[in-house]
């Protein structure tokens, strides 16, 4: 389960609720994204340092190279080994305010994430994770080089990598195929793909803003047929028919083996319920939200 940084105390109310009904559901891990820049840098350290202590969740902490020297990076990583975190998600990250912007590094900081791992792993006991994205990068020029570039995180120390979100199978399978042609040892390290239920229609222009790629024409299909003609979506419509795809696609990674799933929660806990009840699951009582 993936969660946000809360941007206000009712935000955070809202985060900790999610948290508890996710805490019933003993997932294998969940993690806490890091603002553009460091933008929530504060708010990020203190609150997934509160989930390691204070739930049985294992907490994995993101951390991006973004706006950032390599002084600070060491001291980052410092606060969250004193915070109890020994398990990271190591990224580049996005520009700030666009995440399909230029990138440009800081001029003491790092230029690829395969040297923000090879900093971590030097500075103590971590288990670190990286990012890996079934379509390719957006900068990567085709997908053998981005693979590997992904190969090379993982030489690097990486243990494991999760998906950017995707919303067709069969892109994730190749990613899984190309690791392993291109480096067997490094192939056989977990990939564990993202989802995002769809709640909305806000939800849906948030997919495609996150995941930087068009939804797939069948899904579109579905979920424009689900919306309507009507002068206001039909969102109960919208929402019904993206768990529905949510739990399909689900499915088939879990017949395909991966190794788990990691749900874009955007902080609640209801939909990702829905999807796991309806795989079968025995879960808590779905909580009031998306």
């Amino acid at each position: 389960m993936e969660f946000n940084p809360p941007r206000d105390g009712a935000a955070e109310a809202r985060l900790w609720r999610a948290a508890r009904e996710f805490e019933r559901m003993h997932p294998a891990f969940v993690s806490m994204t890091y603002g553009a820049g460091g933008s929530t840098r504060d708010r990020t350290a203190r609150i997934t340092g509160q989930l390691a202590r204070e739930t049985t969740l294992l907490t994995v902490a993101h951390l991006t190279a973004v706006g950032h020297s390599v002084a600070e990076l060491r001291s980052i990583i410092g606060s969250y080994a004193d915070a109890g975190i020994r398990n990271l998600l190591v990224l580049r990250g996005d520009p700030p305010g666009d995440p399909l912007g230029e990138w440009n590094k800081h001029p003491e900081g790092v230029e690829y994430a395969e040297e923000l791992v090879r900093i971590v792993r030097d500075l103590g006991d971590f288990h670190v994770g990286v990012a890996s994205f079934p379509q390719g990068h957006h900068r990567s020029p085709d997908l053998d080089h981005d693979t590997r570039y992904l190969v090379a995180k993982l030489r690097a120390g990486a243990e494991y990598s999760i998906t950017q979100m995707f919303f067709d199978v069969e892109h994730y399978l190749r990613l899984r195929d190309r690791v392993a042609a291109c480096d067997a040892e490094q192939g056989a390290k977990p990939i564990i793909p993202e989802l995002m239920p769809i709640t909305s229609t806000r939800t849906v222009a948030r997919a495609v803003e996150l995941s930087g790629r068009p939804l797939p024409e069948p899904i579109a299909r579905r979920l424009e047929h689900a919306a309507g003609t009507g002068s206001e979506p039909d969102q109960a419509s919208v929402r019904a028919a993206g768990i529905e795809i949510a739990t399909e696609i689900a499915q088939r990674l879990i017949d395909e083996g991966a190794p788990c799933l990691h749900f874009i929660t955007l902080n609640f806990a209801k939909a990702t319920t829905e999807v796991l009840t309806n795989l079968g699951y025995s879960v808590a009582p779905a909580a009031v939200g998306a």
